[in-house]
């Protein structure tokens, strides 16, 4: 009981509002290091218990959020009362047996066979390579176009046609299952055919997992199975993809599925300029993280196994807050969104269901400056993810420098960093987007000692940076949302094109 008193009265001493200095200068010069650090300090406590999305620690973390928004006097969202934003999931276990033969090579669930979903007794069928097992009407792409797969088993390559990195086969997943399931398949499954381990892989889907739900959708969807092979050293799937006729054997039994909630957070802050202020800036971070012991994904002791998440994203939540209360005090010339998002940690879920059920049109929506990070080991930077891209270079430059901070333009570009957080959702849609992270050279020990670890928490934070990073965050908003000319994506940006169609230019 002692530890719940620790919400509203975390509510009340942090709702006190800030007044801008005399000298009319922007509020975001008056936030204090102690402010923040007590934001930071909640968000990433034990009584969370990590925030996992579909849990209680979740929910108390949105509550947070939408108390700070109301005590800044934020708009709710149009037509709304509240802050919240509803996003549906299906949580599902995937199949406890499962066993797959296709032409005398047999595949063994938690071995070298992974299903995800679906529940079949013992079925004999004919087994056919459809491609990606993708479809795409604009393009006039259509893998199932003279492909008679009614009552068989489907094997498809990974991704889509545009490419297998971890963002777009994740993305593709439920897209492809829905594709099979309409052309009559009884099982699709995807080879395994990735940049990262299999045991990695296994490890992350093979317990309870999150993906969103359409709210017409039954939970009960026993009857198709899908999942993920990785193929032995003398594989029948070569022949398969070159036309040979294969039968197969699939049985699978112990899925289930269930159908949970979880919250965006979103609220509204109108320009001050009547000629710019139906143009909206969308400032982003995620609140979940990964939750507690085994199912937060890295070592854990008897001493501690929640994962906090201070990094991850506290600090991204924390600078999100920052920004709804300077900007809220003194508004700038474009309306601002402040959405707070759920379910990144799991597919960069909660922006997506945002971009597909946006509360603000998103023709409106200019521009997305997203707060997240893996950590920091260096305090003398903050990284922006998509510098050079969107023409917003000088407007991030002169805000860290007046935090005596300088700018690292899209470093480790290994890690593909850009399209791994919720930015990514966003300009996907052709929205203009950028990520702010912590200062980070490298993805070294100094970062992987608390990326997704119970090490992450407030204690270890350098509160000072902390200020330092959510001021400059909250100053690169600022000065886009002043600026004359709305941001764009640059000539030949990958995101281009999606952006002319969003904007009709």
């Amino acid at each position: 009981m002692k530890r719940f008193l620790l919400f509203p009265f975390a509510v009340l001493l942090l709702s006190t509002s800030l007044s801008a200095q005399p000298d009319g200068r922007a509020p975001e010069f008056d936030l204090t290091a102690e402010e923040l650090e007590a934001h930071l300090r909640f968000i990433a406590s034990d009584a969370l218990q990590g925030r996992r999305t579909g849990e209680p620690g979740n929910d108390i973390a949105a509550a947070y959020l939408a108390a700070q928004y109301a005590a800044y006097d934020l708009a709710t969202p149009p037509g709304q009362d509240n802050y919240y934003q509803q996003v549906p999931f299906e949580a599902t276990v995937p199949p406890q047996a499962a066993a797959f033969t296709i032409d005398k090579s047999a595949y063994t669930q938690g071995d070298n066979l992974l299903l995800m979903t679906g529940n079949l007794p013992e079925t004999k069928t004919k087994v056919v390579f459809a491609n990606y097992g993708w479809a795409d009407e604009k393009e006039g792409y259509n893998d199932y176009e003279e492909l008679d797969v009614e009552g068989k088993i489907v094997i498809v390559l990974p991704g889509t046609p545009e490419g297998k990195d971890p963002n777009t086969v994740f993305r593709a997943m439920s897209v492809k299952r829905k594709l099979a399931q309409e052309n009559g398949a009884i099982a699709l499954i995807e080879l395994f055919r990735l940049q990262f381990p299999w045991s990695f892989f296994k490890s992350y889907f093979n317990k309870e997992t999150l993906t969103l739900a359409e709210e017409s959708e039954e939970t009960e969807q026993d009857n198709f199975v899908y999942g993920w092979l990785k193929e032995k050293q003398e594989s029948k799937i070569k022949e398969l993809q070159e036309g040979k006729s294969m039968k197969a054997v699939l049985e699978s039994s112990g899925y289930e599925s269930r159908r949970i909630y979880s919250n965006n957070v979103m609220g509204i802050i109108e320009g001050s300029d009547p000629a710019l202020k139906d143009e909206y800036i969308l400032l982003s971070a995620h609140f979940d993280h990964v939750g507690t012991g085994k199912q937060g994904g890295g070592p854990f002791t008897a001493q501690d196994s929640i994962f906090n998440g201070a990094r991850d994203n506290a600090m991204g939540t924390t600078s999100l807050l920052a920004a709804a209360k300077a900007l809220a005090e003194q508004p700038p010339r474009r309306s601002v969104i402040l959405l707070a998002v759920t379910g990144e940690e799991i597919g960069l879920l909660g922006s997506r269901y945002y971009v597909d059920n946006p509360l603000i049109p998103l023709e409106k929506t200019v521009f997305n400056l997203n707060a997240d990070g893996a950590g920091y080991n260096d305090v003398t930077y903050i990284s922006a993810f998509g510098y050079g891209r969107t023409g917003t270079d000088q407007s991030i430059d002169a805000a860290a420098n007046i935090f005596g901070l300088d700018v690292l333009p899209n470093p480790i570009p290994e890690q593909g960093i850009f399209d791994r957080s919720d930015n990514a959702s966003f300009a996907q849609a052709g929205i203009p987007a950028l990520s702010l992270s912590p200062g980070t050279t490298a993805f070294d020990e100094q970062v992987s000692k608390y990326y997704h670890q119970v090490t992450d928490n407030p204690d270890t934070i350098d509160f000072d940076y902390l200020h330092q990073y959510a001021s400059a965050f909250v100053r690169t908003a600022r000065l886009i949302a002043d600026r004359e000319n709305r941001p764009m994506w640059i000539e030949g940006d990958k995101y281009e094109e999606a952006g002319q169609e969003l904007y009709n230019r």
